[in-house]
């Protein structure tokens, strides 16, 4: 039976999710109607190529008159930057090589939902329109599920259901929650990654393979969600050769660990291979894109350094310095949640918690241990009079060995942002990532100035949603 703290918990995460959504949605019809865009060749979409070469196929749109075209102009305007290329795709599939930079998760439910579901919708305000809209159901709703397995994740890492409820409460306001609301990949790649997390934290490894495998499905970076299984097994193994003293269970372990991963990896060298034989087989040599030629073909890799510039400290530019200014807040949070962690449990961070206490290691019995009755264990409560040691006591849960996997699944993340991507798009990046609402859940209930940064994180939130809304949906750089 659940807790009945908890399930009133849920639905209010699950009430503030749905504000939220509201909130931004508003946001962008209402800055839409007040301001002018500052490109307005969203609505237009050339004729699909399989059309160009099948002149007889006659167009969707083509086969009825559009009853309300005000409002399937209003949609189809909408559709910006990423968004034009999602809806394409589910359109018209994968035309460009420079479109296979988007994973195929998202066109195919959008394509799915505007086919099985919307369909009645297409006389009313033709295809494109529907697509688009398909687009919008499918995030927004997503996002209430994304907001929900984070704090049910969070109540089983941080052992502390109001700190999961600020955690995830704060997540439905996240600074980037224009992508969440938009038609980008942000929204199923992080229901799919906190729900394989929470599945995982349950013991339901293969139901977690599958959760996380779709997040790889969704986007590029969904691959790192195997680290997590690589932190778990490298730990039973650890368990199982010197605690247990089985060899033959550790090569167990070691085996069912490495095919979760191979698992996860499936998506991304599957879709690679889609564009490969797409692009690279049946041309003449001299026809190809260079890296068809390659050793090893990446097709991922060349179109984003051959097309957006994508490399290791090439955004490194003066000219670069406000998009640095854009992403700092977001790093900065990213940083001192890190540092925070390494300093409240060194011992942890700096043994890759294999030295951690046995107090500390049973809060993470699923990622370290074997046996199923440890899942069960209840953390100690402590009674501390000292303020300082107040906070520390409250961040017994986001310092144990547990939280351990994320920090440094975040710091990562957040290296490869800085010195590799663009970093502008940190923002959105790093949005999805747990370990930032834990620290700023933390801060927000503790007393003297970690409190009044607690204020400085959620104006911080409120800005970038106002801005984000304000720049995005009007065709203006963002993030």
């Amino acid at each position: 039976m659940m807790n009945p703290t908890k399930s009133h918990h849920e639905s209010t995460v699950i009430k503030y999710a749905i504000r939220s959504r509201l909130l931004v949605l508003s946001l962008i019809i209402l800055w839409r109607t007040l301001l002018t865009p500052y490109d307005t060749s969203a609505p237009l979409n050339p004729t699909c190529l399989s059309q160009q070469q099948h002149p007889n196929v006659v167009a969707d749109d083509d086969q009825h008159v559009i009853l309300v075209p005000r409002l399937a102009s209003a949609i189809e305007s909408s559709i910006v930057w990423d968004s034009v290329y999602f809806v394409r795709i589910a359109q018209c599939g994968y035309e460009y090589e420079q479109s296979y930079a988007f994973f195929p998760l998202l066109p195919i439910c959008i394509s799915w939902l505007s086919r099985k579901v919307l369909a009645p919708l297409i006389p009313v305000i033709g295809h494109r329109a529907v697509l688009g809209l398909s687009g919008y159901v499918i995030n927004n709703v997503g996002f209430v599920f994304a907001a929900l397995y984070l704090y049910r994740l969070s109540v089983i890492i941080l052992k502390d259901q109001e700190a999961a409820l600020r955690a995830s409460i704060l997540f439905c306001f996240n600074p980037a929650s224009i992508f969440y609301s938009s038609i980008y990949s942000e929204t199923l790649f992080a229901l799919f990654s906190l729900g394989g997390l929470y599945h995982l934290m349950s013991g339901k490894n293969t139901i977690a393979v599958l959760w996380l495998a779709l997040s790889g499905f969704s986007r590029s970076n969904g691959m790192l969600n195997a680290g997590y299984f690589c932190f778990q097994t490298m730990h039973q193994a650890y368990d199982a050769v010197f605690l247990r003293k089985r060899a033959f269970l550790a090569m167990q372990v070691l085996v069912g660990g490495a095919l979760r991963c191979i698992c996860i990896f499936v998506p991304f060298v599957a879709f690679q291979s889609y564009g490969y034989h797409n692009i690279c087989l049946g041309h003449f040599p001299n026809e190809t894109s260079p890296w068809c030629k390659a050793r090893v073909p990446m097709l991922y890799n060349y179109i984003q350094n051959h097309y957006w510039g994508v490399g290791f400290l090439k955004y490194f530019q003066v000219k670069q310095l406000p998009n640095f200014l854009l992403a700092s807040p977001i790093l900065s949070l990213a940083l001192c949640s890190i540092v925070h962690y390494a300093k409240s449990n060194p011992k942890n961070f700096y043994s890759l918690g294999f030295h951690a206490p046995t107090e500390d290691k049973s809060s993470a019995a699923v990622l370290f241990t074997l046996s199923r009755e440890n899942r069960n264990l209840k953390a100690k409560k402590q009674v501390i009079k000292d303020p300082e040691e107040s906070m520390l006591s409250a961040t017994r849960g986001y310092s144990s060995v547990a939280a351990l996997p994320y920090i440094f699944h975040l710091g990562f993340m957040a290296a490869t942002t800085f010195f590799v991507m663009h970093v502008q798009v940190a923002t959105r990046f790093l949005s999805f990532s747990p370990p930032l609402y834990w620290f700023a859940s933390y801060i927000m209930k503790s007393p003297g100035t970690y409190k009044r940064w607690g204020y400085v994180i959620w104006a911080y939130s409120a800005a970038y949603i106002l801005l984000g809304s304000l720049l995005f949906s009007n065709f203006y750089p963002f993030t």
